[in-house]
């Protein structure tokens, strides 16, 4: 990805989209719709709706990773995306029990609050990106998600999170909201 591929006022538009559509999803969701199962997943909606905000806490870490591996050789990425990749097993297991406690821990109200705080952060941090660095990239272990790609820059990730919010968004089962 080139420097000036990075739309930020288009990035900062999808992140504001996905979060009114998040507040709007809790807040027309019954107590009966967020225990229903979702369509394609083995999570209730509740569960699954942590999973989505859970997709943009992630961003912070995956941050840090891709600064450091950014400036390694092309090598040190390609072998630690393979390393992850060889490990999907155990991350799917991970993957699938947090939701289940995170979405208990953290309910309705605090869920809502948290995606505002994670946005804010998250628009602050782009915000304050430097051109060079919206461009750095790394290998990505393609195993784990698919909007995983082989390399991906740090642009790249920003947009991660709503491609992965609005995949999951349809595969929830509120009677309102959708």
């Amino acid at each position: 990805m080139s420097e000036s591929a990075v739309d930020r006022e288009a990035v900062h538009e999808e992140m504001e989209r996905a979060r009114a559509a998040f507040h709007q999803l809790l807040d027309h969701a019954t107590e009966a719709d967020l225990r229903r199962p979702t369509d394609g997943t083995r999570w209730t909606n509740e569960q699954l709706l942590f999973h989505m905000l859970f997709g943009y806490i992630l961003i912070r870490p995956l941050l840090v990773l891709l600064r450091t591996f950014g400036r390694l050789p092309h090598g040190a990425g390609r072998t630690f995306a393979r390393l992850l990749n060889a490990a999907t097993k155990p991350f799917d297991v991970v993957n699938y029990l947090g939701p289940l406690g995170g979405a208990k821990v953290l309910g309705r109200r605090r869920m809502g609050r948290a995606f505002d705080r994670v946005i804010a952060d998250l628009h602050r941090r782009l915000d304050a990106e430097r051109e060079t660095d919206l461009a750095l990239s790394m290998c990505y272990p393609t195993r784990w998600d698919p909007y995983f790609r082989d390399v991906m820059t740090i642009g790249d990730l920003y947009r991660y999170p709503t491609e992965h919010f609005d995949f999951h968004r349809r595969q929830l089962t509120l009677t309102a909201g959708r």
